[in-house]
């Protein structure tokens, strides 16, 4: 397979496999914050609910996007730590597995809510910061630049998810307090007995926007993480989108050469006078090979990867340069560069059709199995009270509305988070802090704080390991 080694093939197989694994272990474990609220109302049966979760996960990866899964891929820059041995590249890729899959089914076995993203993240950054520090290594193998977009988006993401939903339910309670709806809305739901026919529309409604949105943006890190794996392990099949012509993009890049040579070099510090004259370099270079190949084929296997790495340095050196204050250029040539950057990188920026059927259906399985772990501890162990109808339409509102605005701005959120800070918060809303269970509050804080240095050590841990034995 891939011109590999029968031992490589099957190691690729199992990678894989795990990749999936991932995603199905997410599946089960998030699955409770799109159907704690129809099940803990008797909106729908357990069955039913995981099902129809299942269902709309499925079509959350096929129908959004990308984005998110490119944010992954470019947290590790993967082309700066491919070398020719391959048991390299499987060291890295059975380190950030590994670690992921055992964190998400350690927390899922004790019924703690936590964050699938957090996992990944935190076994990217590991693996990456270990990396810089092999001896024959010189400087960063993580994003930081990324790694402080994707940081700040999952640390604001749950304060969303509590202070929206907090306005959210007072709001409901000052527009309802005269109604009839007032009084349905704000009780406990009646022991195994459906809501009225509107009230369960609307948590059906709202059950169905977090299960779509979570596949919108935990399915597209599955695809990611396939991404990396492909690329680390077979680059010169997977670095390149096929269906890009790159005679096409002989055009942006012209643009880019043309105007970075605008940009006068002598105020420029050090550093970026190197990126100046590196991407002028590059993009010269790379227009003349992009204008003489008719498709991605026509590009030999071994200069692909290093097309693609060419292609990325480009890209951050355009980035990194629009940013300076030295760089003199007009808004209109700022966004030429902008702009051009961006159609170069539809040659590096995708993903197979394959792969992401293939996370799509293991998130829509894992979705539909595991389920009361973790329903129970967001039904009834983070406030006082029983959930009521209000409480959970209200979190999940939020939850589906937050985590849908993440993925069209290519951030990875933890739907785990958000939702259960909006429960938290609907607990606050309704009867102050006092309604909070402290000891399941303390104790999903205590799975967040944990996740990232547990997961981090974890990974880089294993990623010396497996790179010594890669060695030896």
């Amino acid at each position: 397979m891939y011109e590999l080694d029968f031992s490589y093939s099957v190691l690729l197989f199992l990678c894989l496999a795990a990749a999936c694994g991932f995603e199905f272990v997410n599946g089960f474990h998030d699955t409770a914050n799109a159907v704690a609220t129809v099940i803990y109302t008797h909106s729908m049966k357990p069955w039913a609910a995981v099902i129809w979760s299942g269902v709309w996960n499925f079509m959350g990866v096929m129908l959004g996007g990308i984005s998110v899964a490119i944010g992954i891929i470019n947290l590790l820059p993967v082309e700066s730590l491919i070398d020719q041995n391959i048991a390299h590249s499987l060291a890295m890729v059975m380190a950030l597995l590994i670690s992921a899959i055992f964190w998400n089914l350690f927390t899922w076995y004790f019924g703690i809510p936590c964050s699938s993203s957090h996992t990944l993240i935190g076994s990217i950054l590991g693996v990456g910061i270990a990396y810089s520090l092999l001896p024959e290594v010189a400087g960063a193998a993580v994003d930081w630049g990324q790694a402080k977009k994707i940081g700040l988006a999952l640390l604001i993401s749950p304060a969303i998810g509590f202070s929206m939903t907090v306005f959210l339910m007072l709001l409901l309670r000052v527009a309802t307090k005269k109604t009839q709806y007032g009084d349905s809305l704000f009780k406990e739901p009646k022991k195994n007995s459906p809501p009225p026919f509107w009230i369960r529309s609307i948590l059906i409604l709202t059950c169905t926007s977090v299960s779509y949105s979570h596949g919108s943006n935990d399915g597209q890190k599955g695809v990611g993480l396939v991404m990396l794996i492909l690329i680390g392990i077979v680059p010169s099949y997977f670095a390149l989108n096929s269906k890009v012509l790159p005679a096409e993009l002989s055009e942006p890049m012209a643009k880019i050469e043309r105007v970075v040579g605008l940009v006068d070099p002598k105020p420029l510090s050090h550093p970026d006078s190197v990126k100046w004259a590196e991407t002028l370099a590059l993009s010269g270079k790379l227009k003349n090979d992009l204008a003489s190949k008719t498709s991605v084929q026509a590009i030999s296997k071994q200069e692909r990867f290093l097309m693609r790495r060419d292609i990325l340095v480009i890209d951050r050196n355009v980035k990194s340069l629009i940013g300076k204050d030295e760089v003199r250029l007009s808004e209109a040539d700022k966004k030429v560069l902008k702009d051009s950057a961006k159609e170069l990188r539809s040659i590096t920026d995708y993903s197979p059709t394959w792969v992401v059927v293939m996370i799509a259906l293991s998130l829509g399985l894992g979705t539909m199995i595991g389920w009361k772990r973790i329903v129970k501890t967001i039904g009834e162990k983070i406030g006082k009270e029983h959930l009521t109808y209000a409480q959970g339409a209200s979190a999940e509102l939020v939850a589906a509305t937050t985590i849908g605005m993440a993925s069209q701005f290519g951030w990875p959120v933890s739907t785990t988070q958000v939702l259960s800070s909006g429960i938290a918060g609907s607990m606050v809303a309704s009867k102050g802090v006092k309604n909070l269970q402290f000891d399941t509050v303390r104790n999903i804080l205590l799975a967040w704080v944990l996740t990232l240095p547990v997961v981090m050590i974890m990974s880089g841990t294993l990623f010396f390991l497996f790179r010594s034995l890669a060695d030896w």
